[in-house]
């Protein structure tokens, strides 16, 4: 059996009750607290042990991205991850703090190639997009976008191959068909269940064989729900988890109650929800979201809607002043370049016994 398939329980094999983590029904307003809870799993249901989340509930954060995405996981609290488009935007949520980065296949596709999110982007552009991101901060979490996988369950494969190999955390992949769009756009489309589970199951494989036991996380998203109704893409999402997926995430989900059900029809697996302003799902706070026991949430274009306000004010004002003094706000090149990370070159060059950048 190849190695990624070892996992996947057999319906002749006896049933073993095996340790899985969930979420403690009543969580302090703090945040999700998670404790043992022994399960059994039903026959052809993945289960690798490795990966239980038990494993990742103590000790120091890891250094290793996906090995700390899992973590933040387990443990209490709402992973917050916005949306970055390129490599300044990715600095800037770094200089704010954020812990984790999600890097969104509408906002690659919109900064790389200046094009709309409708299935235009390749596997190159978004690999070699997370390369960039993820050299910029090794050990801080880069969740990826990885719409429908690129083609069929060799190119899923592929997919996470390079991205582990690029060193992100975890990738989401989709149910929509080859010519997708961006998931709060109308007139989409999905493929069969079994070819949803197909992805999904050619994703665990390629992860769990992956050389030196990658942590890489696989997360199942459905865009069913505007398609097909809430029902189905509940069911999409169970049938995801069964098939291996660490995480679930249903896109578009519409209201409070609707998220809330949603993330109980689902435990013990957690939930990723997906906020974009005026987009099909409400501005949920992440206070908000966590109090109704999401576990991700994502911002898509925070810095993609923030850059296209901001540079095309910078653009109008140039054009109408001829000058470019309001805009720079008093920031000179040697601030801009601060903030892309200008001391840490100036510092390494310094250990070295270099003195190219005794002045800057």
């Amino acid at each position: 059996m190849a190695p990624g398939l070892d996992f996947f329980k057999s319906s002749e094999t006896t049933e073993v009750p095996v340790v899985q983590v969930c979420p403690d029904p009543e969580p302090e307003s703090h945040g999700t607290s998670v404790v043992p809870q022994v399960v059994t799993p039903k026959p052809g249901v993945y289960y690798n042990p490795r990966l239980d989340p038990k494993n990742f509930l103590e000790g120091e954060f890891s250094f290793d991205a996906a090995t700390r995405l899992r973590q933040m996981l387990a443990r209490p609290g709402i992973v917050v991850a916005p949306g970055i488009c390129d490599g300044i935007s990715a600095r800037c949520a770094l200089e704010a703090g954020f812990d984790c980065l999600y890097q969104s296949g509408a906002a690659t596709t919109a900064s790389r190639l200046g094009m709309p999110d409708l299935a235009i982007a390749t596997l190159n552009d978004f690999v070699q997009s997370a390369q960039m991101v993820c050299s910029l901060s090794p050990s801080t979490p880069v969740i990826a976008d990885a719409d429908t996988g690129f083609g069929g369950t060799a190119m899923v494969a592929r997919t996470v191959y390079q991205y582990i190999r690029a060193g992100v955390a975890g990738m989401h992949i989709e149910d929509q068909v080859q010519t997708k769009r961006c998931g709060h756009l109308m007139g989409k489309q999905v493929v069969s269940r079994e070819e949803f589970v197909t992805r999904i199951r050619a994703a665990v494989i390629a992860r769990d064989s992956f050389p030196g036991n990658s942590n890489f996380v696989i997360i199942g998203r459905t865009d069913s729900a505007q398609v097909l109704g809430m029902e189905e893409a509940v069911f999409r999402l169970k049938l995801a988890a069964d098939a291996g997926a660490d995480v679930c995430f249903i896109e578009g989900v519409k209201s409070a109650e609707l998220l809330t059900s949603t993330v109980e029809a689902l435990k013990p697996k957690p939930v990723l929800v997906n906020v974009i302003s005026g987009g099909l799902t409400p501005s949920f706070t992440t206070k908000e979201a966590e109090a109704f026991g999401a576990k991700i949430i994502i911002f898509s274009l925070v810095s993609c809607v923030a850059a296209v306000h901001g540079i095309r004010a910078a653009m109008h004002s140039l054009k109408k002043t001829g000058t470019d003094f309001s805009s720079a706000k008093g920031m000179d090149p040697k601030a801009f370049f601060d903030v892309m990370g200008l001391q840490d070159v100036v510092s390494l060059d310094a250990k070295a016994g270099g003195s190219s950048f005794d002045v800057v």
